[in-house]
């Protein structure tokens, strides 16, 4: 069961949510940071979101046979990384290639898990809505890859803080699930 999975691990979500958030505010507060230094941020940030998904979904794959959708995400969390530390003089152009193929592929599959919880859980909405939010931001950043490098880093902020907000918002959500099939369980 995908709710129960979600629910169980709702602080994971909540901690992903809050590194975006935090990842988003240091690129506004910093934004003398450089590309080189962006690119190995971003590689570091998304190998460890990738690690901590692939070991999200396989601590829940007795509970939810879709657990592979988790798994990919994760994969493609630890592959952009390892590209990117691969090559760390990628340009600036590689780098919004590499973030935007990311940023839609964890889009869609967001969306077809939301899509998998509509009958399971209330709020399904958020996590549909950070999906939603990732394929945008992917596709922006294919239609205008020669975008200065400060509004690179401007919209890479801007799309952090807002896909950290969904994912915390739906942890939330997530935690209240819990809260409403404990409270239910104990009546």
């Amino acid at each position: 069961m995908f709710a129960n999975m979600l629910s169980r691990y709702w602080w994971m979500t909540l901690l992903r949510g809050v590194l975006w958030i935090l990842f988003g505010v240091t690129i506004f507060v910093r934004p003398d940071i450089s590309l080189a230094s962006l690119t190995l941020l971003f590689g570091a940030f998304a190998l460890v979101d990738g690690v901590v998904n692939v070991w999200h979904s396989f601590s829940a794959r007795q509970d939810n046979e879709k657990w592979w959708v988790l798994l990919l995400v994760g994969l493609a969390g630890i592959g952009i990384g390892v590209v990117t530390f691969s090559n760390p003089a990628v340009t600036a152009v590689a780098l919004v290639f590499y973030i935007a193929i990311w940023a839609i592929a964890v889009g869609v599959l967001q969306i077809v898990a939301a899509m998998w919880l509509r009958k399971e859980i209330q709020g399904e909405f958020w996590l549909a809505l950070s999906g939603v939010v990732s394929i945008a931001f992917g596709v922006l950043l294919f239609a205008r890859p020669g975008a200065g490098a400060l509004a690179v880093l401007w919209i890479i902020g801007g799309y952090a803080i807002v896909f950290g907000v969904t994912l915390v918002a739906l942890a939330f959500r997530a935690r209240g699930f819990v809260n409403s099939v404990t409270g239910a369980l104990k009546a």
